[in-house]
């Protein structure tokens, strides 16, 4: 009788499976051309926009430069064993602002650093016993902070960079689950507030402090533990004396932290129904606007948090045919043929669908070069979506297999390797 009742499980589940894959299949279809999709090899874990240039650190074992405006692949940096989860970066010229030096780590627990002019790998750090998950750069501290699945932050002194390895210089092992979002800032004291959060919502605020002798060392101090989410925080930005933050939990939770003036007020929990892998305050960005933009399930929606007891959702897009992953504002400016500056706000989207998707903003009476805005919504680029801004509903199904295509580069990611990746980024 078990074994009967074991069949017949499979068996639903096996049907199941077959019809969420073809409601992906379906989707994938529908979504096909919005946002301008930048096809990759693999799956875009984290981003970073400089300029008119998204760099990528990618599922398919590699890091990537690609031009915004064309959707070409720049530069490729190989040399990890597998994906890669994060990156950041470092001035080749200390002080200069240059930021010419790449920072990348990898699910083979290294972090690499590559000289960004030459594609040149500089140096390889067996930095942690499992998977890197983030990283943080302090310039002016000359500081790298890594953490990892194996519930570590560490410390890495950057100083001659070019001639050594980054140094050990302190680790903080406070954590119970693995440390996947980190945040931080320098102090006018020469100190460092950091952020960790983990997979259970625990968030610990520290103080960094560096301590004299011939080896540059940080000492950690606990300053303050939060519980303010219910599972795992999937981002954190602190900036402005404000906690932003994204979870599992199907929240984002923005709240003062040692506020600057007593009439900072929080704002009430922005809900969703599936969770929140992804935030964009725009408040903090060079628009300086009052809107957070958001990434829930596949579906990108956007805030208006101007009056911030009251935010407001002002529309919502299903934006992907997998989950969102990360999203980012890009400033795009070029020549008209007169000579003059013409700037552009986008947002930026990554997903689990493989894509890199561009979305820019439009609206009435809106003239963003003198940052005047009236009205904001997201407008597809170069495309007709079926399901318009304040119209559109989530679409949630499991992970399945890439659908296949005609695209140069086609994803090379087996089943178990996207399975795995969507619980590495999901679940403990």
């Amino acid at each position: 009788m078990s074994e009967i009742t074991a069949d017949h499980s499979y068996l639903l589940r096996s049907a199941a499976e077959l019809e969420l894959t073809e409601a992906r299949r379906q989707k994938a279809e529908r979504t096909k051309s919005l946002g301008s999709p930048i096809q990759l090899t693999g799956n875009a874990i984290d981003i970073h926009i400089r300029g008119n240039y998204a760099w990528i650190a990618e599922s398919a074992h590699v890091a990537k430069k690609i031009d915004l405006e064309t959707g070409r692949t720049l530069q490729i940096y190989r040399g990890h064993h597998a994906p890669v989860t994060c990156l950041a970066f470092y001035d080749r010229i200390p002080n200069s602002g240059d930021e010419k030096l790449l920072i990348t780590g990898s699910w083979d627990k290294t972090i690499k650093i590559w000289d960004t002019n030459t594609k040149g790998l500089i140096s390889t750090t067996a930095a942690h016993d499992d998977f890197v998950k983030t990283l943080l750069v302090v310039p002016s501290a000359k500081l790298l902070v890594s953490s990892s699945s194996d519930k570590i932050v560490k410390f890495w002194d950057l100083t001659d960079i070019l001639e050594k390895p980054p140094q050990p210089a302190g680790s903080v092992s406070a954590h119970s689950r693995p440390v996947e979002c980190i945040a931080g800032l320098a102090n006018a004291d020469g100190s460092v507030t950091l952020f960790t959060a983990d997979t259970m919502g625990v968030l610990k605020v520290w103080k960094l402090e560096k301590e004299g002798g011939p080896w540059p060392r940080w000492r950690s101090t606990l300053q303050d533990t939060l519980n303010h989410h219910r599972t795992r925080i999937t981002e954190i930005i602190y900036d402005t004396g404000y906690i932003w933050t994204a979870s599992s939990d199907e929240t984002v939770q923005v709240i003062p932290y040692q506020p600057e003036s007593s009439d900072q007020k929080p704002i009430p929990p922005l809900t969703h129904p599936l969770p929140v892998r992804a935030i964009l305050p725009l408040a903090l960005s060079d628009l300086e606007e009052p809107y957070i933009v958001t990434g829930y399930g596949d579906v990108i929606r956007l805030y208006d948090v101007s009056t911030p007891s009251e935010p407001e959702v002002l529309g919502e897009i299903d934006a992907h045919w997998h989950d969102v992953t990360a999203l980012r504002l890009w400033i795009q400016k070029s020549r008209t043929d007169d000579g003059r500056t013409r700037i552009e706000p986008w947002i930026i989207s990554t997903s689990l669908d493989g894509t890199i998707r561009r979305w820019r903003f439009s609206g009435k009476s809106i003239l963003w070069v003198l940052r005047y805005i009236q009205i904001i919504s997201v407008e597809l680029h170069d495309s007709k979506p079926d399901n318009p801004a304040g119209q559109s509903k989530a679409t949630v199904i499991a992970p399945t297999p890439q659908p296949s295509g005609n695209a140069k580069d086609q994803v090379e990611i087996t089943e178990e390797e996207e399975r795995e990746l969507a619980e590495l980024m999901e679940e403990d």
